[in-house]
């Protein structure tokens, strides 16, 4: 029985994660998601609009879904934005198998530091592009009042989650895939 049920969870959160990509947002609610998110970043994180400002690029996740229990998922869409202007949207999504459980719903803001981090990302959306590269990622929770300014990642891409609904007992960008979609 409890393989029966682990076989239809499986099934279920593939169908889901499949048929995701099918039923985008439209370009206007990413890009109002986005805002949405980008205030409340402002808003959570000190020093955070100076920081995107002098950023090369950054990609907004505004609503990123994470489930799991043992076998495990992600979806969001967002939109990357250079010099304050959208250029592409994209999703993320992931699978997972190991231990884990629970929901979690955040915003995630991947902000790069690098004109080479910038570059290399834009050039592989043709084929999919994922944190299995040879990039140096720092991943950051922000619950504080600490000044963005005043942080020196050493790496040339920076991920912020924040707005974090939920608890799931395991996060990592580990297996991560980023698409290039095409909104209604």
């Amino acid at each position: 029985m409890k393989i029966l049920k682990s076989v239809s969870l499986i099934l279920t959160m593939l169908l889901a994660f499949g048929t995701t990509t099918i039923m985008a947002d439209s370009p206007a609610e990413i890009e109002a998601d986005a805002n949405n998110a980008l205030q409340q970043f402002y808003h959570d994180v000190s020093g955070g609009k100076n920081f995107l400002e002098n950023a090369k690029g950054y990609v907004v996740f505004p609503d990123v879904t994470e489930a799991g229990f043992f076998v495990g998922g992600k979806y969001g869409e967002g939109v990357l934005r250079v010099a304050g202007a959208s250029k592409s949207f994209h999703s993320i999504a992931a699978a997972s198998v190991g231990f884990q459980v629970g929901v979690q719903n955040y915003s995630l803001i991947i902000a790069f530091t690098s004109d080479n981090a910038l570059r290399d990302f834009m050039s592989d959306l043709d084929d999919d592009w994922d944190t299995k590269m040879d990039f140096s990622f720092a991943m950051n929770e922000w619950n504080s009042e600490e000044e963005l300014d005043d942080i020196d990642f050493g790496t040339n891409m920076v991920g912020f989650v924040f707005d974090s609904a939920g608890l799931m007992g395991n996060f990592t960008m580990e297996g991560t895939k980023f698409e290039t979609i095409i909104p209604d």
